[in-house]
C-alpha cells in the first residue's frame, strides 16, 4: 500500500502548495488528477474522504487529511525530515502561521477572481441557466463566488476590490520580506508561510500580472528563489500553469 495518495488538480493553487511539500521532502507518492470541469470532487467516492469536495486531499495509510494548510502542518509534524518548513521557535512558528492566516483570506481567495474570468468563464458561458445554476448549488463553499461570476464574469466593481486585495498582499509581503532581510518571509529558512503564498505569485505571473510587484527588489528575489528550489520544477509539470491548461488565454493575456 503507498504511504501517501494525493488527490488534486494540477492547476490548483492549494494543490500546488501540497505538491510542493511532498516533493521538496523527497516522498513518494501516488497522484490522482482530479478534472474539477467534469466534476471528478463532486462524485460520492470523492466526497466520502473529503465532504468539502474541494481539492486537495492527501491519504496518508488510507486516512484523509484535508486542506492545504493543514496537510502542509501535518507532513512537516509527520515527516520533519530531511527539510522542514516549520521554525523551531515557538514565536516565529507562530508569526508563520499568522502569515498563513493572512494569505488564506486576503490574496489567495483574490487570485480567483481574475483566474475565473479569464480561464473558466467561458465553460459557464456555453451552460443553459439552469445547469450553471445546478452547478453552483453543487459547490456549497463556492456557491455565493460562482453568483457572482454568473455567466457574465465579474463586474468591473468586483475585480477592482479583488485586485485591490492583491496588491495589498503583495505589498504587505514585499514589507515582510524587507523587515526580515529575505530572502524568505521569515528571513534565511523557507517556511510553510513561503510555499502558502508561492502558487498566488505564481499564477499572478503567468496571467501577465508580474508587474504588480515592479519596483519591489525583495519579492522579485523571493520569487527567483522559489523558483530555483529543486521542488519546483516537479511541482509545475507540464499542465500545471493556468496558460497551458487553457492555451487560448495566451492571446487573451497579450490583446
Amino acid at each position: 500500500m503507498t504511504e501517501f495518495v494525493l488527490y488534486n488538480a494540477p492547476q490548483s493553487t492549494c494543490s500546488q502548495r501540497v505538491r510542493f511539500t511532498l516533493n521538496a521532502k523527497g516522498l513518494d507518492y501516488e497522484e490522482h488528477k482530479l478534472d474539477l470541469f467534469a466534476g471528478d470532487q463532486l462524485k460520492p467516492e470523492y466526497l466520502k474522504i473529503n465532504p468539502n469536495g474541494l481539492v486537495p486531499t492527501l491519504l496518508h495509510n488510507g486516512r484523509a487529511v484535508i486542506d492545504s494548510s493543514v496537510i502542509m502542518e501535518y507532513l512537516d509534524e509527520v515527516h520533519p525530515a530531511p527539510r522542514s518548513f516549520l521554525p523551531d521557535d515557538p514565536l516565529q512558528r507562530a508569526r508563520m502561521r499568522a502569515l498563513i492566516r493572512y494569505i488564506d483570506e486576503v490574496p489567495t481567495p483574490a487570485v480567483r477572481f481574475p483566474s475565473y474570468n479569464l480561464a473558466f468563464l467561458p465553460h459557464f458561458q456555453a451552460m443553459s441557466e439552469e445547469e450553471f445554476m445546478a452547478v453552483c448549488d453543487s459547490k456549497p463553499l463556492r456557491r455565493e463566488f460562482l453568483l457572482k461570476l454568473g455567466r457574465t464574469g465579474f463586474s468591473e466593481e468586483v475585480l477592482g476590490e479583488a485586485m485591490e486585495r492583491i496588491s495589498r498582499g503583495i505589498e504587505r509581503l514585499n514589507g515582510q520580506l524587507e523587515d526580515s532581510g529575505g530572502p524568505w518571509l521569515l528571513g534565511d529558512m523557507i517556511t510553510e508561510a513561503d510555499i502558502a503564498i508561492m502558487p498566488v505569485i505564481v499564477r499572478l505571473n503567468d496571467i501577465n500580472l508580474g508587474h504588480l510587484w515592479d519596483g519591489m527588489p525583495a519579492m522579485a528575489r523571493w520569487f527567483d528563489a522559489i523558483r530555483a528550489d529543486p521542488a519546483f520544477k516537479p511541482t509545475y509539470y507540464s499542465g500545471a500553469l493556468l496558460t497551458e491548461k487553457y492555451p487560448h488565454l495566451r492571446e487573451k493575456i497579450a490583446s
